[in-house]
């Protein structure tokens, strides 16, 4: 497996373990009236802002693969575009 794969396995591993817990809780009532967020207990509201971090993280986590990814393919190239010119001028061609 590339790297590339592997980060991707385990990212997927993550996403469904930390995702278990959530999709194991009983659905809750359902209501027949829109009730204010405001008026609902304390337990029943969501915080956003870790959610929102977490996906910012998950996000830059990602790029940051990605680029060293491509990073790490392009100096590949530029040392495989090396070799041939060495080569190229060693058999008089260039």
């Amino acid at each position: 497996m590339t790297l590339v794969n592997r980060l991707c396995a385990a990212a997927a591993l993550v996403i469904i373990c930390a995702s278990t817990p959530v999709l194991a809780q009983q659905p809750p009532e359902r209501q027949s009236e829109y009730v204010p967020v405001d008026s609902l207990p304390q337990q029943e509201q969501i915080r956003a802002a870790p959610l929102l971090v977490g996906a910012y993280v998950f996000v830059l986590a990602a790029f940051f693969v990605y680029l060293t990814s491509v990073a790490r393919r392009l100096q590949k190239v530029q040392r495989e575009i090396e070799r041939l010119e060495v080569d190229m001028k060693r058999s008089g061609r260039g």
